[in-house]
Order: C-alpha cells, then structure tokens, then sequence
C-alpha cells in the first residue's frame, strides 16, 4: 500500500447487536453475533436491503446517538476491544455512494483532507497521494476537479484517499459498482495487492461474488432484519447453502439470474424515436475563473434511438456515457449539434428535445439519473411512486394498482411508508427505476433512459427490474442505458453503443436476449 504497510490489522467483535434506523418500526439487523480476527478477508453477503452496508457504517463508527447517522442501537460493537467511533483513525470506508465522502473542489486536496486531519507531516502527504492516485490508475493529476469526474472516477478517488490512510481495517461497500470493467479490475488488483502485502483487515460488501471471492478466506451472510445465517470458507457456503441463497437473491457463482424475458405474442415494429445529429459536448468548468476552452467530451456523434428496442451506453469511466444520456434525455443542451424527435414523437413536437416543455419531455421521455436521490420529490415511497400516475390522470383505483404491484415486485412493500433518502443504495435504485414506470404499462413514456439502472442490486432484483424493462420493450417502447453491466449486456441489450475517445461507435448487436432467454 502507498505510504508504508498497515501496522497489523484491527479485530471487530460483535455479540448480540442490533440496529433500526430513525423513524422506522423495522430493525435492519438484530442478534448479530460476528468475530472478525486481525487480518482476516471476510465477504459480506445477503439480499438487497440486508443490513450490509448498515454493518459496515456501524462498524466505521459512524452510527449511533450521537453519530453521523442515528438510531436505535443494541448489543456490543467493538473494533480492537473498544467502541467503533474511538477507533476511526485505524478504519477506512469506501461506501456505496462516493458523493457522500468527496469534500474537496480538487482531486489531490480531496486525498490528502484525511492526511492532513490526522496531522501527517506535510513533507510526507503529497508522495503518499501521488502514489495512492496511481495505485487505483486515477487518470488525472492532484489538479482536476472533482466536479468534472465522472461517478467511477469519482469512486476511484474515493478508494485513493481510503487506501493513502493506511488503514489498519479497511471496509469496501461495493467498491466495483461504478467502474467500467478495466477499472474495476484495477481496483481488484489493488484489493489483492493489499491482501499479499499487508496485515490490514478486510470486509468487504460486493454483489458480483465470482469477481471477488478469491480475495478472501470467509464468507458471512446476513438475514435481512436479524443475523447471520451462514457462516465459513467460501467453498463451504456455497457448497452447503449456495441454492438457498441464490433463492433469496444472493449473488452465487454459478446461480446468475436468467429471467424469461418472453417476446411479444405480436412484436412492435421498429421505428426512430430519436436522432443524435453531429452532437458535440465539453466537460464542465471547474470552481474558480475559467481558464482554456473546456475539453471535448462527444465530438461530432450520430446517435439512433429506436422503439422495440434495448441500447446500451458502454464505454470507460469518464468517456462520456451519462453526458450522451443526459442529452438524448432533452436535458442537457449539446455546444454542437442538435436531439431531433423522430416518428410519433416529432408528431408531438418537432423542435429539438431540449427546446420542449418540462412536462412534454416528463410525459413522453422518462428519465433515471445516476443519482437516485437527485429525482425523489416526496416524503414517502408510496407518495413517490403515486406521484407520476397522478399527474399524468390516471385512475385513482389503477393508479394504486399498479403502484402496489410495483412495491410488490421490487420488494419494496416493507418500505412503502418510508422516507426515500433512508434506503439503502440497491433499494434507492429500484425506486429511482420504479418512478418512471410508476405511470403503467399502457401510459410509459415512449423512451425510458436510464443511468446504471441495476447498480446494487440482488440477483431477484435484478431478474425483476430486467423483466419489466423487458416488457415495456415488447410494447414498444424504447430503453437507452449506460451501464458497465456485462450481465445486463448479456441478457437483454439489442444495440451497444460504445462511447470513447469523443467518438460513439456501433458495436455488433447482442444475441435476442427473449431468443436467448427461452432457447
């Protein structure tokens, strides 16, 4: 690791403890008992919403009455016999969300904000974040703004910073979710590379386990609402529970989800809905006076959206995936070029998308940003999901059909009458999704965009989500991802459209996922 090695790893002992949130009636763990020995590499499982990373903040020390985040505590929690908020300096977290940890306008400040709080000698700061920076192959110099990352770049930094502390317990909460495939192999090297060269502890929450599993000598599997179920070598748990589990959503090697994505008794034809013309964008300015004209992110691209079909956005960190999104969405204006409505939506309005009305774009393009919580509008989840159907006049009686069997195929019911911030990673994602299909199969918009749609998901999850994608396809409709989802890509993509280099390239068409799916 950079900076020297990890001075022995921290142990975590817990007996008997229990966590519920603020404002919930439902506990997310409770009578967890968990000996995690100095230096040991453990993998986190369960399904989505399973307490996982619940145990990692409350581990961080970052839960409790007085704490980052607040509820109601039970049992013992400790980190090398001692409360987990006393031992913070030995800990690091990478959390789902790496939004929630930048705190710097710079890149290079951004990792050096933990060195400096714990009052490294300033000779020693910037060599270790130099090197922390290469180790995750963070692209950029100390220089770059944060604003201008991309969500996996901005997650690299995060590791970078994490890894400069030399942290003697290291907790990663999906560390891999926002990476391309290069990327989040890096960070497995880095992952490996610590557990060959130092004595760190290691907990470690990741959905895909075949990627990872290697890289630790014990699995633990939580319940969702009480403890752990399962318990060893990885080779004896799955051995001894892998079908089991995999029928609660866990992700088992060789138990990936195929969901029976049936075609249309009488396919839709396919027509354009939507026309990317010479489209041309540059990345956003950073704090301060601008100086130099902004790099080009999409120089000159020609895009085709089609109904019937499922296209995929692929392409490295920061190439330029969620801008193109954005600005087939109508919700970005292109410097260059134009997002031409074709077919039935230039029937609606020929103007350029991002000259429409918000509520035309709302009602005929729907849109699921890369972070959830940036499209929530209500207090509840229920209110969220009712609030589209409302506005759109759909039946009070349909309204609240459809929204129960969304709750219900999302598994989300249990969470109808919380507040969404309050949900987890995964159950946030599911939200996000379910809010643009929230105004029924007959009334969906047209074009339905969306931004990882399957990160932190379950293997059940996962199969749901795809299946009504799925559906929505067979009606017509069209879906436009960004998404470093090789399963995803697998299972149900038509078109992959790879963004790179300024440039987006068409690259030869997936096998019919419904011809796959039934064959």
């Amino acid at each position: 690791m950079s900076g020297g090695a990890a001075r022995g790893g921290a142990g975590v002992r817990l007996a008997g403890w229990g966590w519920r949130h603020g404002a919930r009636d439902a506990w997310a763990l409770r009578g967890v008992d968990l000996v995690v020995e100095p230096g040991e590499r453990v993998l986190l499982l369960g399904a989505s919403g399973a307490g996982k990373s619940t145990l990692l903040h409350a581990i961080a020390g970052l839960t409790g009455p007085d704490a980052a985040i607040t509820g109601e505590q039970e049992g013992i929690l400790l980190v090398d016999g001692e409360p987990a908020d006393r031992r913070r300096g030995d800990i690091g977290l990478v959390s789902q969300d790496p939004e929630t940890q930048l705190v710097m306008a710079r890149s290079g400040d951004d990792v050096a904000f933990g060195l400096e709080n714990r009052a490294v000698p300033r000779a020693d700061i910037w060599p270790r974040v130099r090197a922390a920076m290469d180790q995750v192959g963070f692209p950029y110099d100390v220089e770059r703004p944060t604003s201008a990352l991309s969500g996996g770049e901005k997650q690299r930094l995060v590791i970078a910073g994490t890894l400069a502390m030399n942290p003697r317990l290291l907790l990663l909460d999906e560390p891999t979710a926002n990476l391309d495939p290069a990327g989040a192999r890096l960070v497995r090297e880095v992952v490996a590379d610590l557990v060959a060269t130092t004595e760190a502890t290691l907990v470690l929450v990741e959905h895909r386990v075949a990627d990872v599993v290697g890289l630790v000598d014990r699995v633990v599997v939580l319940e969702p609402g009480g403890g752990v179920i399962a318990d060893g070598t990885p080779d004896t748990v799955f051995a001894t529970h892998g079908a089991h589990l995999a029928e609660r959503g866990v992700w088992v090697p060789g138990h990936e989800p195929r969901p029976d994505l049936r075609a249309a008794d009488t396919p839709a034809p396919a027509s354009s809905l939507i026309e990317a013309v010479d489209l041309v964008a540059r990345e956003p300015g950073g704090p301060g006076p601008r100086t130099g004209v902004p790099a080009t992110i999409l120089d000159s691209v020609d895009a085709m959206v089609t109904s019937a079909t499922a296209t995929a956005l692929t392409g490295p960190n920061g190439a330029g995936k969620s801008t193109l999104l954005m600005l087939l969405a109508g919700l970005t204006a292109p410097h260059g070029g134009a997002v031409e409505p074709r077919g039935v939506l230039a029937g609606v309005d020929r103007r350029p998308l991002i000259r429409w009305p918000a509520h035309r774009l709302a009602r005929h393009l729907g849109t699921v940003f890369q972070h959830a919580e940036d499209q929530f509008v209500t207090g509840g989840v229920r209110d969220e999901l009712a609030f589209a159907p409302r506005r759109t006049g759909l039946g009070e009686r349909e309204a609240a059909a459809w929204v129960e069997e969304l709750l219900a195929r999302l598994r989300l019911t249990h969470l109808a009458d919380v507040h969404p911030a309050t949900l987890s990673g995964g159950e946030k994602r599911r939200l996000s999704v379910a809010t643009a299909l929230s105004s029924g199969p007959a009334h969906a918009p047209d074009v339905l965009l969306l931004d990882e749609p399957t990160f932190g998901q379950d293997a059940r999850t996962w199969s749901e989500l795809v299946t009504l994608l799925a559906d929505l396809r067979s009606e017509g409709r069209a879906i436009v991802m960004a998404t470093h989802d090789t399963l995803l890509l697998d299972r149900f993509t038509d078109v992959e459209l790879r963004v790179g280099g300024g440039a987006v390239t068409s690259v030869a068409s997936a096998p019919s996922a419904a011809g796959e799916a039934t064959g």
